[in-house]
């Protein structure tokens, strides 16, 4: 295996807006009344279904979410609207995404020592981007003054493993010294917020990393990639229908369907057992078993799949630092969870120690990668 590419530096950035799930469940709930006492005549006939009501409580068990940051908060909570106040910028402006994609984006880049020099390669990989073209990543290319390419990938909640692993591949080919990997994260304009089902899980950040050749390392706290490992499997258990052919499906643009649904328990049964054959084989390949995994920086979802996951791979429940959890605070923030973990818990690692990052999601996609402390 070709040991010779580095994660040399990750970036979190954080949006100064936070919304809490009792916040969440109030205006919902409140939203949830008013259409009931509108619709009263049709629920009464059959026609129509009462919308159920939400606790906070109900909201932590199910997920193990507890709050959620939101890059703009007002209208969310506004049961007139349900949906963040994001105003349109001008063509000639910065767009919201390039703007959180750059904050996390410098901060990766502090952290690995590199200048816009340095740089030949900028990915921007995550669950929506806010246009088709031109593309986000060359957008911030050019605001960091980077010379080289770039380019935007969708892979959904496993966006950023993926777009690490096309990193690996141009470094490990000598196509590039070092790649820049953003994931700016802005999925609340993609929630649907009158959904008791689904309202509470996502939440909006921005994460980036650097991966390098190992000759050019300028850092005392980077990690070597052993390998990555990537598997899809199509699935319509988690889906978002909305794309530049909606407004000619005379259909509503913007109804239900077109925002991220899903069907919740499916996923559960279904990605668990893959994400743990998946890890366990990409494991085999290094001849690691578990049991010698120092740290699992696992998607941020849903707390109940962590769990049952950790259980599998390793035959008991996983410790908070075995395996840390930060969708309680950050919530399902798409492909960014599993390096927001990384982000907020590795430096306590020794040489030598090895982890895994692992992310899984609609597709189904699975995107891994084994790295080991210099």
């Amino acid at each position: 295996m070709n040991a010779n590419v580095v994660l040399s530096g990750v970036g979190l950035w954080t949006p100064p807006n936070k919304i809490t799930n009792q916040e969440l469940v109030d205006s919902y709930n409140a939203w949830a009344t008013a259409y009931n006492q509108q619709h009263q005549s049709e629920i009464d006939a059959g026609t129509l279904t009462a919308k159920p009501f939400s606790s906070a409580e109900f909201i932590e068990k199910a997920s193990g979410i507890k709050s959620r940051y939101i890059y703009r908060k007002e209208g969310a909570l506004d049961i007139e609207r349900m949906r963040p106040v994001i105003p349109e910028r001008g063509e000639e402006e910065l767009s919201n995404q390039a703007e959180i994609a750059i904050e996390a984006a410098r901060l990766a880049m502090a952290d690995a020592n590199k200048t816009a020099a340095d740089i030949d390669a900028v990915i921007v990989s995550c669950a929506y981007t806010q246009r088709s073209y031109p593309a986000i990543a060359i957008e911030v290319q050019q605001a960091l003054e980077i010379e080289g390419f770039g380019f935007d990938m969708l892979v959904a909640c496993s966006a950023a493993t993926f777009g690490m692993h096309r990193a690996w591949e141009m470094i490990a080919s000598g196509n590039a010294r070092c790649v820049l990997v953003i994931n700016p994260e802005l999925v609340s304009p993609q929630v649907n917020y009158t959904d008791r089902d689904s309202h509470f899980i996502f939440g909006d950040v921005a994460t980036a990393t650097v991966l390098e050749s190992a000759a050019t390392v300028n850092t005392d706290t980077a990690f070597d990639i052993l390998s990555t490992k990537a598997q899809t499997v199509f699935s319509n258990n988690i889906r978002s229908n909305f794309g530049y052919i909606s407004r000619a499906n005379d259909t509503d643009p913007f109804g239900p369907d077109k925002l991220f649904h899903q069907a919740g328990r499916k996923v559960f049964k279904e990605v668990c057992p893959m994400a743990a054959e998946h890890i366990t084989a990409h494991l085999a390949q290094h001849d690691i078993a578990a049991e010698q995994v120092s740290r699992w920086w696992l998607h941020q979802a849903n707390i109940n799949m962590n769990t049952l996951i950790c259980k599998k791979l390793l035959g008991r429940d996983a410790n908070a630092e075995e395996a840390p959890i930060v969708l309680d605070e950050y919530a399902n923030t798409a492909s960014a969870g599993s390096i927001i973990a990384f982000a907020l818990h590795h430096r306590d690692l020794a040489s030598q120690d090895v982890g895994v990052i692992c992310s899984f999601g609609a597709g189904y996609s699975i995107g891994s990668l084994v790295i080991r402390k210099r």
